[in-house]
């Protein structure tokens, strides 16, 4: 779907359809590669990044609206029995949203999120090895997968193309650190804000 019209009434919309389809899914793999995945933003990152969505897309402000969703979309990280793996980019450790103190909240976050029961949290290393085309994508269970572009939302269901997901997701993982070394290039990113 375009976004013109996905976020034709403003972003509030678009939080709540994914928070549907987020609350049947099981287990959720997400892949972000310039940004914090949003099930992990703070509200002041969360602010930023959906101000610029309302100024890029020339919708209707709905800001605080579109803020409050996408927080209440996050309860799903402490409710039922989902997992959540994240792979997240060294880079979007250093993509600027706000400033320095909106970063330092967000990445402290990230620290605090790795010890959520249910969440597998890792960092692709900025040295890792190019193998394939990569662009963020989210994967429900293995029934659906949500990619963005800058016109438009794809919505994915073929087996086939989720497959090819799924490999990339695997591949990406593989790559990935986790724990301790983690945890470092998140606090690296931190000392560079402090």
């Amino acid at each position: 779907m375009e976004f013109r019209r996905v976020l034709g009434t403003g972003t509030r919309r678009r939080q709540r359809m994914l928070s549907h389809i987020e609350g049947e899914t099981k287990i959720m793999r997400w892949f972000e590669p310039t940004i914090i995945p949003g099930l992990l933003q703070t509200p002041g990152y969360i602010e930023w990044i959906l101000s610029r969505i309302i100024r890029f897309y020339d919708i209707p402000n709905d800001l605080e609206d579109g803020v409050t969703a996408r927080i209440e979309r996050q309860q799903v990280l402490y409710r039922g029995t989902r997992r959540f793996s994240f792979v997240i980019a060294e880079q979007a450790l250093y993509t600027t949203a706000g400033d320095d103190s909106v970063m330092v909240e967000q990445l402290d976050r990230l620290l605090t999120a790795m010890a959520l029961p249910r969440v597998q949290l890792g960092i692709l290393p900025r040295t890792a090895v190019w193998e394939t085309m990569m662009n963020s994508f989210v994967l429900y269970d293995n029934r659906l997968a949500i990619v963005e572009t800058v016109t438009a939302e794809l919505t994915i269901t073929q087996p086939r193309e989720l497959a090819l997901y799924g490999k990339l997701f695997d591949t990406l993982v593989g790559q990935t650190v986790y724990g301790e070394p983690a945890r470092r290039l998140i606090a690296s990113a931190l000392d560079r804000r402090r």
